[in-house]
């Protein structure tokens, strides 16, 4: 009879040890030495203007596009970038000039209104469009490798480009209420130009926070429509600084909103009888200091964040 040895099963060989990760260090000099970089990555800001300006031919077209677009499906077509403000200007007068009295005391009050209403209309279209521009584009967004802020700026272009041939409807209601062409009609150039920039700053900021918080974009007409209604659009700002019971500092706060200090500039440049002294002390000074404050700052805002739009 044999004998039959088991010989005991041995015990399986052990697993080799896993290579350590390599460290982020060591990732960082790789992707240096092969010349790879952050995909999407923040450029510096001298950088970032450069690459900006290089694109400003396509910052032009791509307004002039959306601007031609808006009203494409309309059959009146572009009549509607002059019909909708001078409509909120005739509502506006029944409502405030005619119900609420606030004509009463005013030199030229429809050319006083119309001219509050087109340059309300320029910030408020700017601000609302600039809250949507990254948003509201997100397929172009990350799509195309380009500069963001490229889109508010863009919008806001679109909108003085709007504003500039709805103006021609503003002075023909100008001279048809007597109100003669001067030299002081100039002055709406460097006000306008203050007004984009300050327009295209704050543009950006609200570009940045409805990237974020798209929702936003539908709280933005209550705040919009607030801000009008104490921006002296439909009455005079220094009519009501005459009223000793109103406190100094909303005198001093209604007199330095931007956006009352932009439409009081366009109104002195191009109605005779809107005088200097119903302008807030320092206008220009003021009017440059926001148009600074609001674009530099909403750019260097806006920058801060370029590499997360489109993302998540």
């Amino acid at each position: 009879m044999s004998t039959v040895l088991h010989t005991p099963p041995q015990p399986p060989a052990p697993a080799p040890a896993p290579a350590p990760a390599p460290a982020v260090d060591d990732l960082a000099a790789l992707a240096a030495r092969h010349g790879l970089t952050v995909s999407g990555a923040r450029p510096s800001l001298p950088e970032y203007v450069r690459q900006l300006w290089a694109r400003r031919h396509f910052i032009t077209a791509f307004a002039t596009a959306k601007l031609t677009a808006q009203y494409s499906q309309a059959k009146l077509g572009q009549v509607w970038q002059v019909m909708t403000p001078l409509l909120n200007a005739a509502v506006y007068y029944f409502i405030f000039g005619v119900l609420l009295g606030t004509k009463h005391g005013v030199p030229d009050y429809v050319p006083f209104l119309v001219t509050g209403v087109f340059i309300w209309t320029f910030t408020q279209s700017s601000i609302m469009a600039g809250t949507r521009a990254i948003s509201g584009n997100l397929g172009l967004v990350r799509a195309l490798h380009f500069p963001r802020a490229a889109l508010p700026i863009s919008f806001c272009l679109q909108q003085l480009q709007q504003l500039l041939f709805s103006m021609g409807a503003l002075v023909v209601i100008l001279l048809c209420f007597g109100v003669p062409v001067g030299v002081s009609w100039l002055l709406a150039l460097p006000a306008l130009f203050l007004q984009f920039t300050f327009n295209a700053g704050v543009s950006m900021v609200m570009a940045r926070m409805g990237a974020k918080t798209p929702d936003i974009a539908q709280l933005m007409p209550f705040v919009l429509r607030t801000w009008m209604y104490v921006s002296g659009v439909m009455w005079s700002i220094d009519k009501l600084a005459q009223n000793d019971s109103l406190p100094h500092a909303v005198k001093i706060a209604l007199a330095a909103n931007p956006a009352a200090v932009y439409i009081d500039l366009m109104r002195f440049a191009l109605i005779d009888s809107f005088h200097a002294s119903q302008l807030p002390a320092h206008v220009w000074a003021l009017a440059a200091g926001w148009a600074l404050l609001a674009g530099v700052g909403g750019f260097i805002y806006f920058w801060k964040a370029e590499e997360t739009y489109g993302r998540g």
